[in-house]
């Protein structure tokens, strides 16, 4: 009888699943499209990692993480007022994008991408929540293993979808010769990508 291949590090799994958070289904995925991830590279929250080693396709789970082993507690200094300048684009505030509960990227003072939530509109300054999300939260998980094979040296090397590749910086000049660069993308757009004339509007 074949043996059934476990789950451990470089292996690729595929798994279904509830994420139950205060009572309610905060994320799924069901086995017709299931979350696949290279099992021990980091790509997933360590104690979900740990809590299926060792188990096959077939096998169920569940299994409860406190705030601390899933996305940390709530920090109240990642709370922050900042001034409505800070979303104008070409002098002109985008209040269309200020919305309570919408998730934008902003720079840190680092000039890295990091995802804020729109926590308050006020007159003149607008409350970002840089916490995740899920932080302060309780997970409690419950799925299948639906399937465990190897990873090939490809997946490895570049990840399952490319993402150990390095990001290539796309500058483009869009309506009205504005510059706009990909989605996510931390790269300097000044330089290689002069904007003619104005972007208001665009």
């Amino acid at each position: 009888m074949h043996k059934k291949m476990k789950i451990q590090k470089d292996k690729v799994v595929a798994v279904s699943y509830e994420l139950e958070v205060e009572g309610k289904i905060a994320d799924k995925a069901s086995s017709e499209a299931p979350l696949e991830y290279i099992h021990g590279t980091g790509m997933l929250l360590p104690k979900f990692e740990s809590a299926l080693d060792g188990k096959v396709a077939g096998d169920g789970f569940e299994f409860t993480l406190s705030p601390e082993e899933g996305y940390g507690t709530y920090n109240p200094k990642y709370l922050i007022d900042l001034p409505l300048e800070a979303f104008a684009i070409d002098g002109k505030t985008a209040t269309e994008l200020l919305v309570v509960g919408r998730v934008l990227p902003m720079l840190n003072s680092e000039g890295q991408v990091v995802q804020g939530t729109v926590a308050a509109v006020e007159e003149k300054s607008v409350k970002m929540d840089f916490n995740h999300p899920m932080a302060g939260k309780t997970l409690h998980f419950t799925g299948k293993v639906e399937s465990v094979r190897d990873a090939s040296e490809k997946e490895l090397k570049e990840g399952l979808h490319g993402e150990y590749l390095p990001k290539e910086c796309h500058c483009h000049k869009g309506e009205g010769g504005c510059c706009h660069k990909g989605e996510g993308e931390d790269c300097n757009c000044e330089g290689d990508c002069h904007c003619e004339g104005s972007c208001e509007g665009k």
